[in-house]
C-alpha cells in the first residue's frame, strides 16, 4: 500500500506540478488534460485543465488535478491539510523550504525545535500548506 496526497487546484494544476517537480527534483510521470479525457469534446475553456497528474520523486508520489467537481460546485480551495516532507539532512530541508517558499506565506519559518533539527511550515503560491521535517537522529 502507498499513501499519496492528491490536491485540487483552481486552473492552475499544471504551473503548480511542474513548480512541485522543479522545487523537488521530480518528474512528472503523467499529465491528462481534460481535453484527453473527453477525445476532444471538452468545452474550449477547459480542454486544458488537468485531469490527472502524478509527479513522482524517488520512491515518492504527489497527485492532483484541476478542480473539477461533477455538480460544478464552486472551488473550495486547499484547507485542511498539509503535504509533509522528511528528509535526512538539515541542508536538504533548508534547500527545499527555501524553493517552496517562492512566492510563499510562511507560516512558521525554519528552525530547530524539540523533534527535529529543522522545521519550517508554508502555504505555497497555489495555496497548498507544506510542513519540512528533519528528524533529530535516534
Amino acid at each position: 500500500m502507498q499513501l499519496v496526497s492528491y490536491l485540487f487546484f483552481k486552473d492552475n494544476a499544471a504551473e503548480a506540478f511542474d513548480f512541485y517537480a522543479r522545487c523537488l527534483g521530480g518528474q512528472i510521470a503523467m499529465k491528462v488534460t481534460m481535453g484527453d479525457m473527453s477525445g476532444g469534446s471538452a468545452p474550449p475553456a477547459t480542454r486544458d485543465l488537468i485531469a490527472h497528474v502524478r509527479l513522482q520523486v524517488g520512491d515518492a508520489v504527489l497527485m492532483g488535478s484541476d478542480w473539477c467537481n461533477p455538480d460544478s460546485g464552486p472551488y473550495p480551495g486547499i484547507h485542511g491539510n498539509a503535504v509533509s516532507l522528511s528528509v535526512d539532512q538539515p541542508d536538504q530541508a533548508e534547500r527545499l523550504f527555501v524553493a517552496l517558499s517562492e512566492g510563499a506565506q510562511v507560516s512558521m519559518p525554519m528552525a530547530e525545535t524539540q523533534w527535529a533539527l529543522r522545521f519550517g511550515m508554508l502555504t505555497d503560491r497555489y495555496g497548498a500548506m507544506w510542513m519540512v521535517n528533519c528528524n533529530r537522529p535516534g
